[in-house]
């Protein structure tokens, strides 16, 4: 059916604005940012509501009357956690995108942003990546089941937007880090887990540290506080169908990660790579034409951004997510 003509930019003032999993890394930085546009915050713990059941999560969306939701809720984890865990990658988030945009279709909700993961692209996909390679090759195996389950999530956001005419928009972030990571070595992806692998190999005075992989594959780092102004910037003025990717546009090496967290956290140690360690995907960058098309740019250069969550986990490590 043909979409009705949007209005833009959209407005949050005022607006009861959810935000779908404020306690974690994306959610809380969303929350920052929000507090700055003078609109209504509605936000409820795990415990509270469990986003993975629906009658509940009908319930309270339907108590409270959102106008806007930034679905940033998910269960998420590096490539130990996803090899180890598939069930929950692809159930948990497959219920908590249904849950969540069924219900805000039901309710009326005004605008909805659908958070997903670049890992939704194919595993040896052109370089950079673009919005129109979804879907044209085999994902990754290290994290398929997420990556299928946040697929869907774009999928019924379209699904919606063609037969309902909902504003449902979608938006693919890159790596994310900053504060409120989970650095668990068990769980984490792979910078919050070198931060802390790093600080703890410093405090035990060692001369060198072991890291996962070859250290060659590329990879992209987006600081959640650019995440969070650019899902801000997305809802006010963006209405297409199509998912916009968010990062910065330039990549390092896992080798060239790690000599940065080194300067930042003060250790001079030797690094020894564990080859026998799976390397995941051999590079992930994201083209952000579209997005830096519509007039958003990436601002927190990657050094700063890791002296920052470094100094956050320090101050945090009593509190911090961690085995």
């Amino acid at each position: 059916m043909a979409e009705p003509a949007r209005q833009l930019p959209f407005d949050l003032v005022g607006k009861r604005v959810f935000v779908a999993g404020h306690r974690g890394l994306v959610g809380s930085a969303l929350v920052r940012r929000l507090e700055r546009e003078n609109c209504v915050l509605l936000t409820i713990g795990h415990r509270e509501l469990d986003l993975r059941r629906q009658e509940p999560v009908e319930r309270w969306m339907k108590m409270v009357r959102p106008e806007v939701v930034f679905l940033a809720a998910a269960t998420v984890g590096g490539i130990l956690d996803n090899s180890m865990r598939p069930v929950d990658f692809l159930y948990d988030n497959l219920m908590i995108e249904t849950n969540v945009i069924a219900a805000a279709y039901t309710l009326g909700v005004a605008k909805v942003l659908f958070l997903g993961s670049s890992c939704i692209y194919p595993r040896l996909a052109p370089q950079p990546m673009t919005e129109s390679v979804l879907l044209t090759g085999p994902l990754e195996p290290t994290n398929e089941p997420y990556s299928i389950a946040k697929i869907a999530g774009i999928k019924l956001c379209q699904a919606y937007r063609r037969q309902h005419g909902a504003r449902f928009i979608s938006a693919m972030p890159t790596n994310l880090y900053g504060p409120n990571d989970n650095f668990d070595l068990a769980s984490s992806h792979v910078l919050p887990a070198l931060i802390r692998k790093t600080h703890e190999a410093k405090l035990a005075g060692l001369s060198s540290m072991v890291v996962w992989g070859t250290g060659k594959p590329r990879r992209e780092f987006l600081h959640v506080d650019d995440l969070a102004d650019a899902l801000v910037f997305l809802m006010c003025n963006y209405e297409g169908e199509e998912h916009v990717n968010v990062g910065t546009g330039r990549d390092v090496s896992i080798a060239e990660l790690t000599s940065i967290i080194q300067r930042a956290v003060g250790f001079d140690g030797a690094i020894e790579y564990d080859t026998s360690k799976p390397d995941g995907t051999p590079r992930k960058l994201l083209d952000v034409t579209r997005l830096t098309a519509l007039g958003w740019k990436a601002t927190i250069p990657l050094d700063a951004g890791i002296g920052q969550t470094y100094s956050w986990f320090v101050e945090h490590q009593a509190t911090a997510r961690r085995s």
